[in-house]
């Protein structure tokens, strides 16, 4: 018969309710400490090892923070030091027309209006007057001229001269407040790939002192030039090529070597949809001689022939032969279709229909290389022995050439 003790069962139920009073206090402990936790995040009860990595990412985040404001604030180089050296010293060009109220029509009130505008550089001071040499083509046909100083002072500028033949003219202007020279350097020493900036005002004054960068991509490019637009070619500038920007405004501004120095100005862009990056300068060595004579004279000097003058090459096969009367083999050279009276060329005895082949020991293929020799290795004065063909005969003569222009 089994036995069944009344002690016993009482003490298994004392067990259990022991436990259960255990295991309720344990939970209510891990919620109580859960609570604290998210009621107070910043306590110290999180890890000190994360606050320990959190704030070393923060200080190497200020750190670096700090590094890279010093570096912005303290940057120098050749760039920021050629810019500092000539910036000042390039200025913005107005060109001012006289127009009327309307724009059009000889009846409205008469007024002016900006024709557009460009760029200049100061290079000279001397008698109270300040020098800036600029492009032709930035000055033509203005009836005012204003120039804008780096620092936005507007001052009337005058027309000294111009040469449209390499696009440079000299404006001046009080020199009370030009602070700036330019200092030119020698474009003669110029590599291809030397670094080099561009300074001007691109699409107007509200640009100015516009710097880009590029190196020299070319030097002694030949470009030919349509002075008077009837679309036959007058003459071949000799340029720099840069792939440094140049745009419209930027005309008569400064090309500069890392020295701060002047080396060109620019003057053309070639600006067609499949070109990019061809910027156009005129080389300094270049520019010096045409100034000093805008400066003395108002104009540049050359040698003078007095003739008017037409490439053989442009001459119909028909008038070659039958008008000009050349041999077969004669190919090349200048007609001359009109000589000017009492001219160096009728002094020595050129006549309408002669075909200009050589002068002194150069050959001549055309108008442009006609005028080169000319403009390049003679000068007033100076003797020069042309070789030509008349009615189908090949002559000499000697001119004694004078000052003017062809």
């Amino acid at each position: 018969m089994g036995y069944y003790d009344q002690n016993d069962e009482n003490q298994n139920k004392r067990k259990k309710s022991h436990t259960s009073y255990f295991l309720a206090g344990l939970g209510g402990a891990i919620i109580g400490a859960l609570l604290i936790l998210l009621a107070f995040p910043g306590s110290g009860l999180l890890n000190n090892d994360e606050n320990e990595i959190t704030t070393e990412k923060s200080t190497e985040r200020k750190t670096t923070e700090q590094s890279q404001q010093n570096l912005t604030l303290d940057v120098t180089s050749a760039v920021t030091n050629a810019v500092d050296k000539a910036s000042d010293a390039v200025v913005g060009i107005t060109n001012i027309q006289e127009t009327n109220f309307w724009g059009q029509g000889s009846n409205a009130e008469d007024s002016s209006a900006e024709a557009g505008t460009g760029s200049g550089v100061v290079y000279k001071k001397d008698g109270g007057k300040a020098y800036i040499v600029t492009n032709n083509h930035v000055i033509e046909g203005a009836n005012e001229l204003e120039v804008t100083l780096s620092d936005g002072t507007k001052l009337p500028a005058e027309l000294q001269g111009s040469d449209p033949w390499t696009d440079l003219a000299v404006i001046v202007v009080n020199g009370e407040k030009i602070k700036t020279i330019a200092e030119f350097g020698n474009s003669g020493k110029l590599k291809p790939g030397e670094p080099v900036i561009a300074i001007g005002n691109p699409l107007g004054l509200q640009f100015s002192g516009s710097i880009t960068q590029g190196i020299i991509s070319g030097l002694e490019r030949t470009i030919e030039v349509d002075i008077n637009e009837d679309g036959q070619v007058d003459w071949n500038a000799e340029v720099i090529q840069t792939d440094a920007a140049i745009n419209p405004g930027n005309s008569g501004g400064a090309l500069v070597n890392m020295s701060g120095q002047v080396i060109g100005i620019n003057s053309m862009k070639i600006a067609e949809n499949a070109v990019e990056g061809i910027g156009l300068s005129i080389p300094i060595d270049s520019v010096i001689p045409i100034i000093n004579d805008i400066e003395e004279f108002g104009e540049v000097k050359r040698a003078f022939l007095g003739v008017n003058l037409a490439s053989v090459e442009e001459i119909s096969q028909y008038h070659q032969q039958n008008t000009l009367k050349l041999p077969r083999k004669v190919t090349s050279g200048v007609a001359i279709t009109g000589v000017q009276s009492n001219s160096p060329a009728s002094k020595a005895g050129l006549k309408e229909f002669d075909v200009v082949v050589g002068m002194d020991n150069e050959k001549i293929h055309d108008v442009v290389e006609l005028r080169k020799y000319l403009y390049n290795e003679k000068q007033v004065g100076d003797k020069v022995k042309i070789i030509y063909y008349r009615d189908g005969k090949k002559e000499t003569t000697e001119v004694t050439l004078s000052s003017s222009e062809i």
